[in-house]
């Protein structure tokens, strides 16, 4: 006989999740009058989700999904990424395919990371304002 361990389990995003999720950053950013793409990947960085909005800009379309895959797969906000530069780390540049932009936030649940939110198309700031409030419309 194998005896099996007891395995971990994990939240995972659902397709209502992504609904909410892109409802939130949706009317977040049309509150404010921000035309953006909005990505949202699992914890692996595959995306879930894209939606481009209305006059957002086309280069965003490659942008969010890249800011979504990197906090998820770095577990971490892309902030961190752009602070680094902007504190003069220049070797971060380096880094192959980190978007060194604000704008990719972690979705966390029970301590662990089980996606993100990558926004873009208005200042990394307000793309990061928008990324929250999408996972706030989930996650409260």
């Amino acid at each position: 006989f194998y005896w099996i361990a007891k395995m971990k389990s994990k939240a995972v995003l659902t397709l209502d999740d992504l609904k909410k999720i892109a409802a939130g950053a949706e009317a977040e950013a049309n509150k404010n009058k921000w035309n953006v793409s909005i990505a949202i990947c699992d914890d692996g960085g595959h995306l879930l989700f894209y939606q481009r909005m209305d006059g957002a800009a086309p280069v965003s379309s490659h942008i969010a999904p890249q800011k979504a895959r990197t906090a998820a797969i770095s577990r971490r906000n892309t902030k961190l990424y752009e602070d680094m530069v902007n504190g003069g780390r220049y070797s971060a540049l380096s880094m192959p395919e980190v978007p060194h932009l604000e704008g990719g936030v972690p979705i966390i649940v029970d301590g662990e990371v089980i996606g993100a939110v990558g926004v873009s198309g208005v200042k990394s700031s307000e793309d990061a304002q928008i990324a929250e409030a999408g996972i706030k419309a989930l996650l409260g």
